[in-house]
């Protein structure tokens, strides 16, 4: 009998460590509901969120942002320095830092890394489309638009970035670790066409390594010991699970199947505060929603008719319906927290049928005319519910005689198409633009405006000028006359700024959501 109850004894006693050490286990992974899955864990093969916000745990950059901010920091570089003919940066590194597979990062690492990225012909690209380069740093080596001229290796840990011309955002580029995060070599060399998808590795100096990715399920992450940051990261395994619809993502918070949620909607705030459980954040409004019109289209060539467009758009009762109080619009393409970088004298397009209609009239267009307006087939956060604001569009349009054909395709077709220039009108815009050099080549630069046929010389020498200039103060006077010359062009018009709306569940303590869109995970815990 005695021995029995001690039996017993010894059974409970288990029974409640086993428990109190699933409980800690429980506790110390940490889940993300993201709004689907990544495309690439190889840095810079894509810009799309969801790959960005895996690597950003996996990976470290030669800068970063300040938490909740775009002011640069340092993370795998020390410090920085940029030649006065603003042509060549000096990134020194920290030493003693290791990649997760034990390998050292130093120079040669670095430049690994860049040439991967830069040289089409480098030996371990495996010819990946390293668009995240492409599109933010003018093309590949050889190509007329490219702003890198070489890269080197000064010492041991220190490497220098020649530039073919100066490029005042570059370190805001490089700060993002989805896009260029520094991936370890030798795990690269192992099979560079596998690296960084299911079947390869993905392997950084981050606070998070990879652990498995299971395909249309999950990414798991466990802690990295040898990550650099003492006492980092807080959690011992990190999971991004994929929840495509954000009804499905707000129902995981509410049972505990995830800690944190990405990309929800404006209309789904009021659920979030009323759980005191549930904490809604708001991530700053670093985007841009726009209606983007081609000049290719006769009518759309006369500016007086794109002003007629702008002027027609009643932009505040779209932004008042559709985004719940979490968008803003005026006449800037660059979000709010670039603001200095604005004009004084753009405000916004008055909305004015009236004198809409009499700009259509002096055009030539007294009884308006026939347009093709192209809305995506997906939500964005810049446009939550892409139809119903198109068709609000298509209402003001239609009230001045413009008549409105809806349209929309496949969103990778839409993509391709809108930047061949097949479409009239057409919205998009882009999230997370951290320097306004970089917004305005994105948006305006020769190679950049192949989707609405449209140059501006005037613009494109104020952006040579701003580039040569190694103060920031000389160069916002010229960043506020690109301001100017977009909102006088109207070929995008800037329809919402949206703060993006994230939450987190009970018990998540640390976590500072980045204007960015993704940020380190590394000081969260529950």
């Amino acid at each position: 009998m005695m021995h029995n109850r001690i039996i017993s004894g010894f059974l409970l006693s288990g029974l409640l460590l086993a428990s109190g050490a699933a409980a800690q286990s429980a506790a110390q992974t940490l889940t993300f509901g993201l709004s689907g899955e990544p495309i690439s864990l190889d840095p810079s093969v894509t810009a799309d969120g969801n790959s960005a916000y895996v690597q950003t745990q996996i990976y470290n950059s030669l800068l970063s942002f300040k938490p909740g901010t775009v002011e640069l920091q340092p993370d795998l570089a020390q410090r920085w320095t940029t030649s006065p003919d603003g042509l060549t940066w000096t990134f020194y590194l920290r030493q003693n830092v290791k990649f997760q597979d034990g390998t050292p990062l130093n120079a040669e690492a670095v430049r690994f890394n860049f040439m991967r990225w830069w040289n089409p012909s480098f030996s371990f690209g495996a010819a990946k489309p390293f668009l995240g380069w492409k599109n933010n740093l003018g093309g590949y080596k050889g190509e007329d638009g490219s702003i890198v001229k070489d890269v080197r290796v000064k010492d041991p840990y220190a490497v220098e970035v020649v530039l073919n011309t100066p490029y005042p955002a570059l370190g805001s580029v490089l700060a993002d670790a989805g896009l260029f995060g520094m991936a370890s070599p030798a795990a690269i060399k192992k099979n560079p066409a596998q690296y960084g998808t299911p079947a390869g590795l993905a392997v950084g100096t981050g606070p998070f390594m990879l652990k498995k990715w299971n395909s249309g399920v999950n990414v798991e992450l466990t802690k990295n010991p040898a990550y650099f940051r003492a006492g980092l990261p807080k959690s011992s395994n990190l999971t991004f699970r994929f929840v495509k619809e954000p009804s499905s993502r707000l129902n995981e918070l509410l049972t505990g199947g995830v800690d944190i949620a990405a990309e929800l909607l404006p209309d789904q705030l009021q659920a979030l505060k009323a759980n005191p459980k549930l904490t809604p954040v708001l991530r700053p409004a670093l985007n841009l929603g726009y209606l983007g019109l081609n000049t290719s289209y006769k009518p759309l060539s006369d500016v007086r008719v794109r002003t007629a467009i702008a002027t027609a758009l009643n932009k505040k009762a779209m932004v008042d319906a559709f985004w719940n109080g979490l968008g803003l619009t005026d006449g800037h393409l660059i979000p709010p927290p670039l603001a200095k970088n604005y004009a004084k004298s753009v405000t916004d397009y008055k909305y004015d049928p009236a004198a809409a209609k009499k700009l259509l009239t002096d055009a030539g267009y007294p009884n308006g005319f026939a347009l093709d307006l192209w809305y995506m087939p997906v939500s964005r956060p810049y446009f939550p519910t892409p139809k119903p604001i198109a068709e609000a569009m298509a209402a003001d349009l239609s009230a001045i005689g413009i008549k409105v054909t809806l349209k929309t395709e496949d969103w990778s077709a839409y993509l391709q198409d809108r930047q061949e220039g097949k479409f009239q009108a057409f919205m998009l815009g882009f999230v997370y633009v951290t320097d306004p050099d970089s917004a305005y080549t994105y948006l305006i630069a020769p190679g950049a405006t192949t989707d609405i046929n449209w140059n501006s010389p005037e613009a494109n020498t104020a952006l040579e000028s701003v580039r040569k200039q190694p103060s920031a103060d000389k160069r916002l006077p010229l960043y506020q006359k690109v301001d100017e010359i977009m909102f006088r062009e109207a070929v995008r018009i800037p329809m919402v700024h949206s703060q993006l709306l994230v939450a987190s569940g009970a018990g998540v303590k640390g976590w500072v959501p980045s204007p960015t869109g993704s940020e380190k995970l590394d000081t969260v815990e529950k």
